[in-house]
Parts: structure tokens; C-alpha cells; sequence
């Protein structure tokens, strides 16, 4: 999907929103052009530049499957003046986005494992994407286990959609939160790690782990992987830091000779451990 100029954004129109939470809404967008929407092609993992003009342009997760062409969507924060301008728009507004960028999680290589997915607050968003593309791919995978943690029960992404997710058998979903404030909460109430009593009975070096949430949460859902023995170079997690250009040129991302939006967002623990600075 890359353009001749890297940094030449294309439009594509809001075609469906909707809040997540208080803080947090969805975005589905399409190309303007029917025809690029056939040929839009990323990795899960990935990420897109969005901008509107005259106000700025800030990297995102993808959330949606390259198994479900022709539309990407977006799990979105209001944390600044580029979120604030997103949020006003109506559907079929444009906007301008580039990408992919980055390099994706390893799918060919977790196809025949098992796959324990952890996702932590807004790292549901891009892990959704795997996730789904997994669903999608059901018998290329083994068992697959997603693990999810929110502060409240109205804090958590996609709250309804996993919830459905519970009711499959061909996937176990452990949701948790850390506190109840409503009272109806049905589910499990504590640390994501916590959830790690349902993983039971695994073979280690046919195991993926994956993990995406905010940075304090790494380190004890590694700790929880390494007790079941999953090899570090098994252990993929996303991240991000301070991307700018999304093609590494400005150097912003840059630790060392690493940059985060061409050798990431998607990391190993064992790149991790050679550049601790990542976490």
C-alpha cells in the first residue's frame, strides 16, 4: 500500500464510529478510491499515519484483519489536539492516512502453535487484529487463549465483542478488571496475571505468548510466560515509542541503532533483553 512518496498520505472516508468508553472510540474507514480498497494489503501488528491536514498526524494501531479486506479500523484515545479533531468528525468525513508501517507480528512462523494472548488496556487494539486474523484462520493454530485485563468493567475495549468471543469453542477468553464499580461484573476481578491459573497443561516450545498493554505490565506477563517455560524468542510483544515519520528518517524512535517503526512495533523478548531501553 506504500506510495512512490513515503510521506504522501491517501483520503479515505469515516464510514462507521462509535465510543469504546468514555476516552476511547472506534473508527472504520474505506479509501475514497473503491479500487485501493482491493489492494489494501498490512500485516497485524502493523500501523497507519493518520493526519488531518492543518492539524496534525499521529501513528495508530490497526485493530481490524487483513482477512476482512477493503476496510481498516482504528481503536482510538483522546489524548491530544489530533484525537480531539478526530472526534469531531462525522461519518463520511475524510481523512488522510499512509502506512503500513513497521514489520508486524511473525504469522508464518506461529502457524501450528498454540497461541496466549495477554492484552492490557488500550493493547487490545492492536492485538484484536491478531486475534481476529487467527480466528479467521482457525485450523492454522492451535489452541488459542486470550487473556484481558481493564481498571472497570466501562474501561474495557471491545467488552461486548469478547464477551461474545466467550461463547465459542474453538477459543478460551478470560476477561478480568481491577475493580467493580458496577456491581453486575461476571467475570474474573484482579491483575491480568491472575488469569494465568486457566493456562494449564501447555507445551512450552509450541507456544506462542504475545502481549500488548501499558509498560508496568510487561515485565510480570513475562514473568508469567517464563514459568510456563515459553522460549523468550517465542515471547512477541508491541510496542511504541514517539513515532514520527513511521519510515525511519527523523529518528525520533530511535534507541541505538533499533528503530521502532521499521524493527518494530512487534518485538521479541529476546530483542528485549539485548535493548532493555525498549521497556
Amino acid at each position: 500500500m506504500l506510495n512512490e512518496n513515503p510521506y504522501k498520505p491517501e483520503p479515505m472516508r469515516i464510514v462507521r464510529k462509535f465510543d469504546l468508553t468514555a476516552d476511547t472510540r472506534f473508527f472504520q474507514v474505506r479509501p475514497v478510491d473503491i479500487h485501493r480498497a482491493a489492494t489494501l494489503t498490512y500485516r497485524p501488528g502493523q500501523f497507519m499515519m493518520i493526519s488531518i491536514p492543518g492539524v496534525g498526524e499521529a501513528p495508530f494501531s490497526i485493530s481490524s484483519t487483513p482477512t476482512r479486506p477493503g476496510l481498516l479500523e482504528f481503536c482510538i484515545r483522546r489524548v491530544g489536539t489530533l484525537t480531539e479533531a478526530l472526534f469531531k468528525l462525522k461519518e463520511n468525513s475524510t481523512i488522510y492516512v499512509r502506512g503500513p508501517y513497521g514489520n508486524g507480528f511473525p504469522i508464518e512462523c506461529m502457524k501450528g502453535k498454540d497461541i496466549i494472548i495477554v492484552a492490557g488496556g488500550l493493547g487490545a487494539a492492536p492485538l484484536r487484529s491478531v486475534l481476529l486474523y487467527i480466528l479467521d484462520n482457525r485450523d492454522e493454530f492451535g489452541r488459542v487463549v486470550y487473556l484481558h485485563g481493564a481498571r472497570t468493567p466501562k474501561d474495557m475495549l471491545f467488552r461486548d465483542e469478547f464477551m461474545e468471543l466467550k461463547l465459542r469453542d474453538d477459543v478460551e477468553v478470560y476477561l478480568t478488571v481491577d475493580k467493580d464499580d458496577t456491581g453486575e461484573w461476571t467475570e474474573n476481578i484482579g491483575v491480568v496475571t491472575k488469569l494465568f491459573k486457566f493456562v494449564k497443561d501447555i507445551n512450552p516450545e509450541n507456544t506462542c505468548g504475545v502481549v500488548c498493554g501499558p509498560p508496568v505490565m510487561y515485565k510480570f506477563v513475562i514473568a508469567e510466560f517464563l514459568k510456563l517455560k515459553v522460549p523468550k524468542n517465542q515471547i512477541l510483544m508491541t510496542l511504541e515509542r514517539r513515532m514520527k515519520c513511521g519510515i525511519g528518517k527523523c529518528g525520533h524512535c530511535a534507541i541505538e541503532y533499533i528503530y521502532t517503526c521499521i524493527d518494530g512495533p512487534v518485538f521479541t523478548y529476546w530483542d528485549v533483553l539485548h535493548m532493555k531501553e525498549l521497556i
